[in-house]
């Protein structure tokens, strides 16, 4: 109302500065004021009937109607405003006097001091959605000692209001805090916090605050009427509007066309002030508190009321026996009858006004009631039921306030008809489990607070619930469906569900269309049936479906909604600007003009085009019927007269406001040479460096056809114009290049003829140098299923109404046998029929109602030539082979025939040829693919002689043939057919038990050689046997074929081990065999195999002395004569000779250096050869000089222990009978004798019998000797001076048998592997005589003994012992000695 602010303050001013009765002589004479004000508003004209154009009759008679119902109506409007306006005044006057009585009587309360504490929010900011130019109220309640402050900020800045004066109001009334936001705009959205600070502490509170666009929401079907019944004249009705803004639930408050009435005044049309509004209030428990507003209304109808609405915290407070809500007569009303704890909270009161809302906030404070028990706690508070399930329910609720009783010692929980549910337990914490409900049983809770003096009222009940249906998911929703809400986002609309079973909300989903791929919308369930989807990608088609959710679960989905185009939401268009003339001929007049700016979201179906003599100011219609392009020939002109136009386009929605008129156009015929301007300047391919202008001929020729034009350019702003094309050009488009990246230019055209140069073109629209976002280019390509050319485009924006025009030398390409158009959704692809160089050229396309979307590419022989190819290749393809025709023996003795292409389809077609035979899948055949890896085989189950010949694969894949062959005769066919039965038999062996490792050997740390195997399919009752050269082994130990594998160990490897062994496995599922031949290759592995371990356990070189010389002599742990060992003196290879002798045992390697000399001084090696590498010990002889007499001094000790003689070298009997082994033994003093058999020492038994006579004579006898007591058998003689080792090979043979020739030194077919008895050095296992041998530097001298022995037996006349006889040796740790210079 005019001067209502003024009143406000005035009135407010004057009631604080004077008395009672001039508060009345001032509120008396604004009123009088007010009513000379009023009388003159209503003496002003209200409403300006518009003038219309002429129309059909009944379209007049309508307009009658209409206006004079709007005339009753306004002059009956007018005198209610009147009156509402004088009673206003006295309800003004009789406010503020009251107020102003209860201000001059305060009562004064005294406060004690409080604690100081830090700031805390009671009630936190609550975040608000509301829609732009609409005000938002933030407002938050702290408390704190001293009182806080409170400052506001936005995204954390601070908010200023000096900064937008007008645009923020901050307010702070009995410590409830507000900020209020006026007319909000889309900016605003943010996150707004309040930031509580005193000097102990601070504290911060937080709020969302979207603001959302205006828009309308328009169905498809309101616009079948035509454009011309709703077209009004916007410029003669500046009164009539159109009202668009939110709506809910996609209504729709007028449509384009309709006049609002104005008898219909909403509650949001109210003009509403609060005067006198509640504050704070203290209140107990029981008791009756109502919080009283004050208002002004205008108009105040008392059948309309304001629409007021009570929040309690963030909760609305709906009217009911504990809730009682009045409005009307300047006074709304919130009345609680019954005070409870629950009651407690921030109380606000907004009212719909015709700027927004109007709010006002208060708390309310109540304490306890009077206890009926004294000392007893206060009821609980907030008492809410959570997760509602088929099982049980969740009672919550919050203690009270405890600051003077006693401690809470429990809770008590009643259900139902008040029946206690916990009666055995106190509850400690607030909230408890509730189960064994019945089903479609309504339940209600309340809660009773226990302590040491008693109970406490029972708290505010629950609203009545009952168990879920575990199986009652809602029903699906009903119909969905999509409508324009921006370019990124649309507004989802749905019918709710048929059950919604304790609907919690719903989940909106949407889906590319093609895609078939859904994403969430919403990532919480959301409580109403329409939602904004945002996101979304302009110019993209989706689907949209929802689905509704309860505690049980998820609901089906809807159906899908139907395609959606996003799009803005429809307007009507901008004004059309730019009108030009492009002929006269005195009568007429051919005008052009510019599209409008903004189309409204819809195409631009028609212009509508009005004229006025320049001298005039009423306009009259120049078409009845619009114009559908953007020229028009205005007919029926006065020659000679100015005239003005202004156009009208027109959309979906409606027509759009009327462009600003055009200069004065004088009518008169046009009779220049020279030819008329060009028009319609437009751009396309817009990149950051050039640029295409196309233009339109002119429509006046001159005085001859048009040959050229010329384009001028000039940067923004500029009037500078210079000639882009120093020569015309033929055709109406020209690319413009060089240009500067970001700025903008204007262009302008000058048509040519033979006459001279025509009048410049009005200058065009600014265009900036620089390409769209996401811009893409023609590509041309191949079809890779037809072999077609073509050229793609893909537009980076379209709108719904959008088309792609392709055109040739920029010419459009409307109907053309050469190529073919098809286009869908953001992509548009060119196809030739038959591309010969007749098609060579430009091509380009531009997409219709987006900002200027177009792209061109240039087809050159060069290129065709290449695509030809391609598309020829494609139009007559060949299946490409990874592979020929390839075979491969399998298991079972299969042969698999295949080949691999490198792509294959599922619908591929195939066949095998063999000897030109098609074969197909049947008994023994087995033809497949797999169309994955691209693999085609045929597996023959039985191969034969009858499958020698040639085979051959043919290939067919759509259009794509191929033939692959393989030709398998002679020897590579007996090569394939050896296989395949080897094959055949190996699954056959592998069905019962067998050898999955054949025989083979490895030889262990102690030089022993392991022949070992692995077996398979074995059980208890399969055997295991050994044999050699077809005699079975006896083992002491059976195999085990159930551990898997099997061995057998070979000591003492030497060439008497040669032959063929065999392993035989069995039992009654079948029998294998493993061969192994040792001899040859196999024999020679071995041998080195052994010589690698012992040549790396082998010792250094000893010296030792013997009766016929010196012996070298290198420990290891097993030496055999068949390893490759060499000896050398001074790097000269020795041979075995009389005078050097080279041998062996199976402990070491020796020479012997009979009747050493000077000239055999120097070093000694020996190299033991394992095949790969050789092991090497070398022994100094040079420099000693005492060596020879070393050797003739250990001659002359006659006293030392020795065999004198009586023992053979070989003895050979026969099973079953005696053997006695009988020698002369002498030494001073009397020797020891001890007897080996295999290097072990053998212990006088029953059958074996040791003797020693006299301390001369020495015997062994063996009782029935059998073919085990074959063996070495050596006898060891030694007293403190030395002795010797005398050996002897036993052979016992079977009666009847041959009589074996077993060689000296080696064993005659062992059965036991017989072990050293002392460990040698370096880890060489050797036997140790039992008496040391002294040193052979020996401080003690010994007499020379004779050389001859003194025993009755002579001694070998040969200067190198018998191979039975050793040396006596010394301990191996000991070494020869070193000699001194």
């Amino acid at each position: 109302l005019p001067g209502q602010s003024e009143i406000s303050h005035r009135v407010g001013k004057d009631s604080r500065q004077a008395v009672l009765h001039c508060v009345r002589k001032s509120s008396s004479q604004v009123v009088k004021k007010e009513q000379v004000q009023a009388t003159e508003a209503m003496a002003e004209q209200a409403y300006t009937v518009p003038t219309f154009r002429e129309r059909a009759p009944e379209g007049m008679q309508e307009y009658q109607r209409m206006a004079a119902h709007f005339g009753r109506d306004l002059v009956q409007l007018q005198h209610e405003l009147h009156r509402m306006k004088v009673a206003t005044k006295e309800q003004v006057d009789n406010i503020e006097i009251t107020r102003e009585v209860k201000g001059m009587m305060p009562l004064r309360k005294d406060y004690p001091a409080e604690v100081p504490k830090a700031p805390d929010f009671l009630v936190s900011l609550r975040s608000h959605t509301v829609w732009e130019k609409t005000p938002v109220k933030l407002f938050c309640t702290v408390s704190g000692k001293p009182n806080p402050i409170v400052k506001w900020y936005r995204n954390n800045v601070a908010i200023e209001p000096l900064s937008a004066p007008g645009k923020y109001k901050i307010e702070n009334k009995y410590g409830v805090h507000s900020l209020i936001i006026s007319r909000c705009a889309v900016t605003d959205s943010g996150i707004y916090s309040a930031v509580a600070t005193n000097p102990h502490g601070k504290a911060t509170s937080k709020a969302t605050v979207c603001v959302r666009s205006e828009c309308v929401f328009f169905s498809p079907h309101i616009f079948s009427l035509s454009l011309l019944v709703i077209r009004w004249s916007f410029s003669n009705l500046p009164c009539l509007s159109f009202h668009v803004g939110p709506l809910g639930g996609g209504e729709l408050s007028h449509l384009p066309g309709q006049v609002p009435l104005l008898s219909g005044i909403h509650p949001s049309k109210l003009e509403v002030t609060l005067l006198e509004s509640f504050g704070v209030t203290f209140g107990t428990e029981g008791e009756s508190v109502s919080l009283v507003a004050n208002m002004v209304v205008v108009p105040d109808l008392p059948n309309l009321p304001p629409e007021a609405m009570w929040y309690r915290d963030d909760t609305l407070l709906m009217p009911s026996r504990w809730a009682e809500m009045s409005i009307g007569g300047g006074v709304a009303k919130l009345t609680l009858p019954h005070l409870n704890k629950d009651d407690e909270g921030l109380y606000t009161l907004c009212i719909w006004t015709k700027d927004g809302t109007a709010e006002h906030s208060a708390y309310l404070f109540v304490k306890d009631a009077t206890p009926t028990v004294a000392g007893a706690p206060g009821a609980p508070m907030d008492v809410a039921v959570f997760d509602v399930n088929a099982d049980y329910v969740l009672v919550s609720w919050k203690p009270p306030n405890t600051t003077h009783e006693a401690p809470i010692t429990g809770y008590f929980v009643d259900s139902h008809i008040w029946q206690r549910v916990n009666t055995a337990v106190q509850l400690r914490s607030p909230r408890f489990p509730v189960y064994d409900m019945e089903d479609k049983k309504s339940y209600r809770f309340r809660v009773i607070t226990v302590n040491k003096y008693g109970s406490s009222e029972p708290s505010e009940p629950t609203a009545a619930i009952q168990k879920v249906d575990p199986y009652g998911v809602p029903s699906a929703p009903g119909q969905v469906i999509a409508s324009r809400n921006t370019k990124t986002s649309a507004f989802v609309q749905w019918e709710p569900p048929k059950h919604a079973n304790n609907l919690m909300g719903y989940y909106v989903d949407a889906s590319l269309v093609g895609s078939k791929k859904w994403f969430p919308c919403n990532h919480r369930p959301y409580k109403h049936t329409r939602f904004v989807v945002h996101g979304l990608v302009p110019g993209d088609t989706y689907v949209f479906r929802v689905q509704a959710v309860n505690a049980s679960g998820l609901s089906e989905e809807s159906q899908d909604s139907a395609p959606f185009f996003i799009d803005a939401a429809l307007s009507t268009p901008s004004a059309p600007y730019g009108i030009s003339l492009l002929n006269c001929n005195g009568s007429s007049m051919t005008l052009a003009w510019k599209r409008p700016k903004n189309t409204g979201g819809s195409k631009i179906t028609s212009y509508y085009l009005d004229k006025r003599e320049a001298e005039s100011v009423d306009w009259k219609e120049v078409n009845p019927s619009p114009a559908a392009h953007r020229t028009f020939m205005v007919e029926n002109l006065t020659t000679g007269v100015f005239y003005e136009f202004k156009i009208q386009a027109a959309n979906l929605a409606g027509v759009g406001l009327p462009s600003e008129p055009s200069k004065a156009f004088a009518c008169e015929a046009w009779t220049m040479a020279e030819p008329g301007p060009a028009y319609d300047i437009s751009f396309w391919e817009v990149r950051d460096t050039f640029v295409l202008v196309q233009w339109k001929p002119p429509v006046y020729a001159g005085a001859g056809p048009i040959t050229g034009y010329f384009v001028d350019m000039a940067k923004k702003g500029s009037s500078d114009f210079v000639a882009v094309n120093a020569e015309p050009v033929g055709h109406c488009y020209l690319k413009v290049s060089g240009l500067e990246t970001g700025a903008s230019y204007v262009f302008r055209v000058r048509a040519v003829n033979a006459k001279d140069v025509g009048k410049a073109s009005d200058v065009s629209d600014p265009v900036c140098a620089k390409a769209l976002p996401g811009t893409k280019e023609i590509v041309c390509g191949v079809d890779e299923e037809t072999g077609d050319i073509f050229l793609n485009f893909e537009a980076c924006e379209v709108s719904e109404t959008s088309k792609f025009t392709w055109s040739k030398s920029y010419k459009e390409i409307t109907e053309s046998s050469r190529v073919s158009i098809t286009s869908s959704g953001r992509n548009s692809k060119l196809t030739f029929v038959n591309a010969e160089k007749e098609d060579l050229g430009i091509y380009s396309v531009a997409v219709t109602n987006t900002d200027g979307v177009s792209s061109s590419y240039s087809v050159n022989e060069e290129e065709l030539k290449k695509m030809l190819e391609l598309s020829y290749n494609i139009k007559h393809p060949i299946v490409p082979l990874k592979t020929e025709l390839n075979y491969e023996i399998l298991e079972k003795g299969h042969v698999r025939f295949w080949v691999q292409a490198m792509k294959l389809s599922s619908s591929v077609n195939y066949r095998f040829i063999v000897n030109d035979k098609a074969i197909t899948s049947a008994e023994g055949y087995k033809i497949s693919h797999d169309a994955s890896t691209g693999i085609i085989q045929m597996t023959i189950e039985h191969f034969t002689k009858a499958n020698e010949g040639t085979y051959t694969i043919q290939i067919h894949d759509g259009k794509a043939k191929s033939q692959s062959s393989l030709v398998l005769v002679g020897d590579a066919f007996k090569g394939a057919l050896k296989e395949a039965e080897f094959q055949r038999k190996e699954h056959i062996r592998k069905q019962g038990p067998h050898f999955s490792e054949y025989l083979s050997f490895h030889v262990t740390d102690d030089c022993t050689v392991m022949l070992v195997c692995k077996l398979a399919n074995v059980k208890k009752e399969t055997t295991f046997t050994w044999f050699k050269d077809d005699e079975e082994i006896p083992v002491d130990v059976p195999p085990n074929p159930m551990s898997g594998s099997c061995s057998l160990p070979i000591p003492m490897f030497s060439r008497k081990d040669q032959g063929i062994y065999k392993a035989v496995l069995g039992d009654d599922h079948g029998k294998d065999t493993s061969v192994y031949d040792i001899s040859g290759k196999v024999f020679e592995d071995i041998i080195n195999a052994i010589a690698s371990i012992a040549g790396s356990s082998a010792s250094d070189l000893v010296l030792q002395c013997t009766p016929e010389g010196i012996r070298l002599q290198c420990y290891m742990k097993y030496y055999t004569e068949e390893m490759k060992t060499s000896w050398f003196h001074r790097d000269s290879k020795i041979s075995s000779s009389e005078k050097m002798r080279i041998g062996g045992t199976s402990e070491m390697a020796w020479m012997q250096i009979c009747e050493p000399t000077d000239k055999e001084k120097g070093h000694y090696t020996i190299e033991i050869h394992d095949g790969k590498k050789s092991h090497s010990r070398t022994f100094d002889l040079s420099g000693q000089g005492n060596v020879q007499m070393c050797y003739m001094n250990y001659l002359l000790s006659v006293d030392r222990g020795r065999v004198v003689g009586g023992l053979p070298d070989v003895v050979t009997i026969m099973e079953k009978k005696s053997l006695s082994l009988t020698c002369t033994v002498w030494g001073d003093p009397s020797p020891e004798v001890t007897w080996f058999k295999n290097e072990q020492e053998v212990v006088s038994d029953d059958r074996y019998k040791i003797t020693f006579e006299g301390g001369k004579f020495a015997s062994l006898t063996i009782n029935n000797v059998y073919v085990e007591d074959s063996g070495k058998y050596s006898i060891n003689v030694r007293n403190k001076y030395g002795g010797e080792f005398v050996e002897i090979t036993v052979s016992v043979y079977k009666q009847g048998g041959d009589i074996p020739e077993p060689k000296l030194g080696q064993m005659a077919k062992p059965a036991v592997t017989p072990k050293p008895a002392t460990p040698a050095p370096q880890s060489v296992k050797t036997p140790t005589p039992p008496t040391p041998t002294p040193s052979v530097k020996s401080p003690t001298p010994t007499p020379p003994p004779s050389v001859k022995s003194p025993t009755p037996t002579p001694a070998p006349k040969s200067p190198t012992p018998p191979r039975s006889m050793r040396s006596p040796t010394p301990p191996r740790s000991m070494r020869s000695p070193t000699p001194t210079k």
